[in-house]
Order: C-alpha cells, then sequence, then structure tokens
C-alpha cells in the first residue's frame, strides 16, 4: 500500500512539474509567429531578384509585391529582433542555455542519433534534452544570429559596411542570409515533426506541464 502511494506522489508530483516556465514559453510563440511573417515575406522579397532558377510559389509569399513584402519584412523583423534578444539576455541570466545545451559532444550525439533512427530514444524526461537536440537548438541560436546580421548588412549597406565586410560583400550576404532561411526551414520542419512524434512536448510549451 506504501508503495502504490509513493507511487501515486510521483505521478502527481510529474504532472505539477514546470517543464517550460512562462517567459519560454511567451518568446517561444512570438518567435515562431514572426519567423514565419519573415519567411513568407523573405519569399516575396526574394522572388523579386532570385538568386537562383527558381521562385517560391506567390500562394506561400506574403505582402503581394516587393514594396509589400518589404513592409512585412521589416515589421517582422523588429518583433524577432527585439524578442529574440530578450530570449539570448533571459537564457544566458537565468543559466538556462548552460543547463540545456551544454555539454555537447560528439560522442554523444552520435550516441543519440543512432537511438533516434532505431526508435530507441527516450522522452520520458522532457526537462532533459539529449544531445541531438542540443546540437540542434544551439545551432539555430547561431543560425538566428547570421541571419539578423546578414539581413542588417543587406538592409543597410552605406552605414552597415563592416558588417558587409563581415560576409566579404554584398552578394555573399545574400547568400548567406537565403542558406540560414533554409536552415531555418528544415529546423522548423524537423521541429514540428519530432513535437508530433511527442505530443507531450507541445503540451508542455503550452500549458507549461
Amino acid at each position: 500500500m506504501a508503495s502504490l502511494t509513493v507511487t501515486d506522489e510521483q505521478v502527481r508530483a510529474t504532472k505539477s512539474k514546470v517543464i517550460q516556465p512562462a517567459w519560454v514559453r511567451v518568446m517561444h510563440w512570438v518567435n515562431a509567429f514572426a519567423m514565419i511573417l519573415m519567411i513568407l515575406s523573405g519569399w516575396q522579397i526574394y522572388n523579386a531578384s532570385p538568386l537562383f532558377d527558381f521562385r517560391f510559389p506567390r500562394e506561400y509569399t506574403l505582402g503581394g509585391w516587393l514594396g509589400g513584402g518589404l513592409l512585412w519584412h521589416f515589421a517582422a523583423m523588429w518583433l524577432l529582433m527585439i524578442n529574440g534578444l530578450a530570449y539570448l539576455v533571459t537564457g544566458f541570466a537565468t543559466g538556462r542555455f548552460r543547463k540545456k545545451l551544454l555539454p555537447i559532444t560528439a560522442s554523444g550525439v552520435l550516441h543519440d542519433v543512432r537511438a533516434a533512427l532505431t526508435f530507441k530514444l527516450g522522452h520520458d524526461d522532457l526537462t532533459v534534452y539529449n544531445y541531438v537536440q542540443r546540437l540542434l537548438y544551439a545551432g539555430i541560436i547561431v543560425v538566428g544570429v547570421l541571419i539578423v546580421l546578414s539581413g542588417l548588412a543587406m538592409w543597410k549597406p552605406v552605414q552597415l559596411y563592416y558588417l558587409v565586410m563581415l560576409f566579404g560583400d554584398y552578394p555573399a550576404a545574400r547568400y548567406v542570409h537565403f542558406f540560414c532561411m533554409a536552415a531555418i526551414c528544415a529546423f522548423l520542419v524537423i521541429h514540428v515533426l519530432l513535437a508530433l512524434l511527442v505530443p507531450k512536448s507541445l503540451r508542455a510549451m503550452i500549458i507549461g506541464r
């Protein structure tokens, strides 16, 4: 009977445990909303002067034309930059990044990749990120910084010429911006698929528990 009581208490404790604090949930969904606006409006801008021999379907773009796409892109840019900066500062200040994303080792990543491919990767404790998650989340932060810097270099190439030089020249900044966008799109697809495969992770990002 005592054993049953302990188990019940453990279950209740697990259900009431905060997995994603409120600030993480709010900033996560604001970032997601701003990023979708940035991607769709960015595709509209890209279509006006494509880097490659293709254009994005018009129904998946935002703005209707180049000017409209730019307006949406700049509006979402400020939202993403302010929210993203707040997320980075809070993540470092609270120690969340250090606790959640470190350490990242090659052996740990390879082990978890093999486990994932053989459907043996556990998700019992959502408070602990596996090595694949750590690599993806840390990587997307770096990509986010690069896409902001390359975007600023493209926006104000004269005033922010030092950013343009950081990437080599203006065309190089465009390519960096495009490939960072592609990396973010790939991350979003993987992120959504994993959320569908592990529904309790999505629930935690909505209600925190």
